[in-house]
């Protein structure tokens, strides 16, 4: 992989909570197209890498840069503004909301408000308002929301949800999209319908995408390589099948080698 090729660069990430090692030297590479995988059991770290990632939290020692750019300890807000989205493992949806309205929130970073522009309203704001409306109508079509657009997100399934928190970050025309567990809680069908859609949006927007998933069949279904952690430290990095068949992440998905055997 080139210099060009790539979009995020993490190198020797550390983070650590009190005397919680949580990451441990977390190195890895995403090309531009790429949908990458980050796999492991429950506490290894994969959302902790991720939230270094978005600027929820910084690394206290490595280094993360986007599209060549260091972004290492940026405001979440900023690294949004540079082209990274976010779905959340728990739905983070706003209650008391729409389905649209919920979506149309995507687009907050790329609004312009200002008071002499709603003053006049039908001359100035109205024009930038269809504007926006129009780039989250053609993602409602998309991800195929016609028929819940004007639902309250607190009375759609879980499926749906998802589907719309999905819908939200695309809104935010993002370069690369970062998915937290995006079929946590899902059944088979609503798993199967997530999967086409993020194929289809990653092959409609050209995105670059990074999935923490649990589901081995969807990461090996779409991912084309993928990072294993466990307790913070890496285990293997590279092409999904090959690297969730190596014997040290058997071990630690079941708790040993002699298990594994």
């Amino acid at each position: 992989m080139t210099e060009t090729d790539t979009v995020l660069r993490c190198e020797n990430v550390n983070r650590w909570f009190g005397g919680i090692h949580a990451l441990k030297g977390v190195t890895l590479d995403i090309a531009q197209g790429e949908i990458f995988g980050l796999v492991g059991p429950n506490g290894s770290g994969k959302t902790t890498l991720v939230n270094c990632v978005t600027g929820f939290y910084p690394p206290q020692e490595g280094r993360i840069a986007f599209e060549g750019r260091d972004i290492t300890g940026r405001k979440p807000h900023r690294i949004a503004a540079d082209g990274i989205a976010r779905t959340f493992q728990n739905v983070a949806l706003f209650r008391g909301m729409t389905v649209l309205e919920n979506i149309l929130m995507g687009r907050h970073n790329l609004m312009n408000p200002n008071p002499v522009s709603s003053l006049f309203y039908p001359f100035m704001a109205r024009k930038e308002e269809v504007a926006h409306r129009r780039k989250v109508e053609a993602i409602i079509d998309l991800l195929q929301l016609e028929s819940v657009r004007d639902e309250g997100v607190d009375v759609i399934p879980l499926g749906l949800q998802k589907r719309v928190e999905l819908a939200r970050a695309l809104s935010a025309e993002p370069r690369m999209l970062v998915l937290d567990e995006p079929m946590a809680g899902m059944n088979q069908e609503e798993k199967e319908y997530m999967v086409r859609f993020i194929l289809d949006a990653h092959e409609a927007l050209g995105l670059t995408v990074l999935m923490i998933e649990h589901h081995m069949d969807v990461v090996t279904a779409i991912c084309g390589r993928v990072l294993v952690l466990n307790d913070g430290t890496p285990l293997a990095l590279g092409p999904a099948k090959e690297a969730i068949a190596d014997p040290d992440v058997v071990a630690a998905y079941i708790g040993g080698r002699s298990d594994a055997a």
